[in-house]
């Protein structure tokens, strides 16, 4: 009758001024409806209802602890552990039933959380003036659990209902839990609902690291990143390439494979298998003997089981444990998880959390609040407390070594440490001597690669088909060097320098050229000494008897300017001899192609007079007035002129100059004089047998003439000399490298000017000397 009352009146005052047929249709449809209403009710209470509103719970559950005061933390502690067993119907109330399990570290985190809030509410110094208080909710380590003490937690009782809040104490500030990852990421959504703090000191889930979905998420452990980062570096401490990776099938531990793929990847190591463990909640995995067998028979000795302690009982009874001569790189605290008679003795290596004993650990429970970004301190042991750009406490990992003793005694060592926070080259150090080895590896640390490690002076060769930790390891190409273990490539040494016998170092290339300390220069050296004296002698032999008919007939002057000549061609050589330099290697070429080209006028001319002289004795002959000293001169000159011309045109335009040849000989600089133009060089060549052809044929024509003209028949010799040495000098000159390039050079001056001095002198000193009675007008 009330609602009807209202209805009515409500009725009234809606339809003043309207028509009397339209209210009469509004009255008819407001009593339909009430009729309908008054139905439902009678239906109501004929029926019995078998499910009732409620929270069935409270009465099933620990309610949580809590403590009043002006600002109150919110804490989600596991300290028991829920695992429902039973299929609701939903049309009965399920029977709440299930597997529970202690978790007695976990209450020693529960008493530290309120030993801390009591030793600030007892300091005057740290909240003065404010009392701290706290509600702890258990979550139980289940889902629905979980949120069910969040709820608790944000309302302020033990019954949670939502968007209401029933404390009678100070304001929620922020919640701190110690929550799986999965339910941690999740509880995230409701912390961000209430705009509360959410504060893990378990969680180093990578997806949490996304300050953009996680604006309230923080974190007094370090993201799993560093943990992969941490566990390359040791991988690439001990050297060791060749490892297996064992992980959970879940989206963080797969995220964490991945980047822990690339790690060692990008330094140089290689993964055998990555085998994960597929997700259930039984403790029967169903893959656990496949995953046994394939790191029972995998050549790998080194293996990373990456999962956190949530999966520890399913994983404590696998088999994988079984196989022995493994060393276990693991990513939790789980020592006192191993079946002792299984699992070695040695060979385990943990990542875990940082912990220092620090006597007022309230002073960094009392900095989490608000102001969490700004946050920065030290605490009472000098260390500087902060969170980094993704709200992840700065903090690193101990690495331990788990030691099982013969009496079942588990013995934990910190043999390491890994902060990413620290300087470069501090951020990770480890005491290899401290690990205790199992007594069957040959080695400590042992090796473990797929192949053996390259020496300096090899390189890696990677096997076709297989990872690239398998290969082959190959000697350093000519010319290369490496001077570390395992390189891909080997470095080229510079042009000075030369890789040493064992290719692992270059040294500086020996410097090679013709000097007068080694055997060659000595005795080249020593022949020309000889050959100046043999040749000082005769041009003395000759101005001694300069006035005896063998000598005047044989043109005393030009005689005199050949043996100078042949002289200069013998002190000629001296010069390619000792250290090249810009000096030398100029006179070099022009010294001798002028000596030489005076010597071959100097023949040509003397051939010349020879024919010239027996025309001019013929009756009415014109040549008597061409014979004389004048036109032999004449003749040297011109000849020689035209060799000189082509020597400074080669000096202006592309002069000699030392050169270090680095290339010509493996391990050798060779300094040479590179002739500047090759054109010039051959020019002048071919200009010295233009003029010892010319008197070779000249001289060859001539060779019948009477027996005292007989000097054509030596010049022909000289020339025949001459010609050959020169003709052979060139193909031996192109295919001679360095020094004995040089020395070849010098064998031809040597050679050629011999030539000359032999066949043309020693016939006229034998007769100046050994047979003076022949030395008259009558024998010539």
């Amino acid at each position: 009758m009330l609602s009807y009352n209202i209805w009515s009146r409500k009725s009234k005052h809606y339809h003043t001024g309207r028509s009397r047929s339209s209210f009469t249709s509004l009255k008819v449809e407001a009593h339909l409806i009430l009729l309908l209403l008054m139905l439902c009710d009678i239906l109501w209470k004929m029926t019995e209802c078998q499910c009732t509103l409620g929270n069935y719970l409270s009465t099933q559950l620990q309610p949580g602890y809590r403590r009043d005061g002006d600002i109150m933390i919110g804490g989600l502690v596991t300290v028991e552990t829920f695992y429902p067993d039973n299929h609701p119907s939903f049309t009965t109330v399920p029977p709440f039933v299930g597997l529970s399990f202690p978790v007695p570290s976990n209450y020693y985190n529960f008493l530290a959380f309120v030993s801390a809030v009591e030793e600030i509410n007892n300091s005057s110094e740290l909240l003065p003036n404010l009392t701290l208080g706290f509600h702890i909710e258990n979550p139980y380590d289940n889902f629905f659990l979980m949120y069910r003490a969040a709820m608790n937690i944000f309302s302020g009782m033990d019954t949670g209902i939502p968007n209401y809040s029933c404390k009678t104490s100070g304001p929620l500030f922020a919640i701190i839990e110690s929550l799986p990852p999965e339910h941690s990421s999740q509880f995230s959504s409701l912390s961000r609902i209430y705009h509360s703090p959410q504060i893990s000191y378990t969680s180093g889930n990578l997806v949490m690291s996304d300050t953009a979905k996680f604006p309230y998420f923080y974190r007094t452990v370090p993201s799993e990143l560093h943990i992969c980062a941490g566990i390359v570096k040791l991988l690439k401490y001990f050297d060791w390439t060749w490892v297996g990776i064992i992980a959970f099938e879940d989206e963080n531990s797969m995220r964490a494979v991945q980047i822990l793929r690339e790690g060692i990847e990008q330094s140089g190591g290689c993964i055998e298998f990555i085998e994960t463990f597929r997700q259930s909640r039984s403790f029967m995995l169903p893959n656990k003997n496949n995953i046994y067998n394939t790191v029972s028979t995998s050549s790998t000795k080194v293996i990373i089981l990456y999962c956190n302690k949530d999966y520890r009982e399913p994983i404590r009874h696998t088999p994988i444990w079984e196989a022995s001569g493994k060393v276990w790189i693991i990513t939790e605290e789980w020592g006192f998880l191993f079946p002792s008679n299984n699992v070695d003795r040695k060979n385990i290596i943990v990542f875990v959390v940082a912990k220092k004993t620090i006597p007022s650990f309230h002073k960094f429970v009392r900095e989490l609040h608000h102001y969490l970004k700004n946050l920065h301190f030290k605490n009472v042991l000098g260390e500087e407390i902060f969170f980094d750009e993704n709200g992840d406490l700065a903090i690193g990992y101990d690495i331990i070594n788990v030691v099982i003793l013969p009496d079942e005694t588990r013995i934990k060592e910190i043999v390491g440490s890994y902060n990413p926070y620290a300087p470069q080259e501090q951020e990770f150090t480890i005491n290899k001597e401290a690990i205790m080895w199992e007594s069957t590896f040959n080695e400590t640390p042992p090796e473990f690669r797929c192949s053996p490690s390259c020496s300096p002076g090899f390189r890696k060769l990677t096997r076709e088909g297989e990872p690239v930790c398998c290969y082959d390891c190959i000697p350093c190409p000519e010319g290369e060097v490496s001077s570390q273990n395992d390189i891909d490539t080997c470095t080229k040494c510079p042009e000075d320098q030369w890789p040493n016998q064992k290719r692992d170092a270059c040294i500086p290339k020996v410097i090679s050229f013709l000097t007068y300390q080694e055997p060659l220069g000595i005795t080249l050296t020593f022949f020309c000494i000889i050959l100046i004296l043999i040749n000082t002698v005769i041009l003395g032999i000759f101005i001694h008897y300069k006035d005896t008919p063998i000598v005047k007939a044989n043109n005393r002057e030009l005689s005199y300017i050949l043996l100078i000549s042949l002289m200069l061609c013998f002190l000629c050589s001296l010069v390619f001899i000792g250290h090249p330099d810009k000096v030398t290697c100029i006179l070099r070429q022009t010294a001798f192609g002028i000596s030489f080209s005076i010597a071959l006028s100097s023949i040509l001319a003397k051939t010349t007079t020879v024919v010239m002289a027996f025309h001019a004795i013929k009756p009415g002959s014109k040549l008597r007035k061409w014979m004389g000293s004048r036109i032999s001169i004449s003749v040297v000159l011109f000849c020689s002129l035209i060799q000189t011309v082509l020597c400074l045109a080669w000096l202006f335009t592309a002069p000699p100059f030392p050169y270090l040849n680095m290339k010509s000989e493996i391990g050798t600089i060779l300094i040479e004089c590179n002739e500047g133009s090759i054109h010039a060089f051959y020019f002048v060549l071919g200009y010295l047998g233009f003029l010892a052809g010319i008197s070779f044929i000249i001289a060859f024509l001539a060779r019948n003439l009477p027996d005292r003209f007989n000097e054509a028949k030596y010049i022909t010799f000289s020339m025949l000399v001459f010609c050959s040495v020169w003709i052979s000098f060139i193909p031996t000159y192109m295919s001679t490298k360095g020094k004995y390039m040089v020395a070849v050079e010098i064998f031809a001056i040597l050679a050629s000017s011999a030539g000359l001095l032999g066949c043309i002198f020693f016939p006229k000193c034998y007769v100046i000397l050994l047979r003076p009675e022949r030395n008259s007008r009558t024998c010539l």
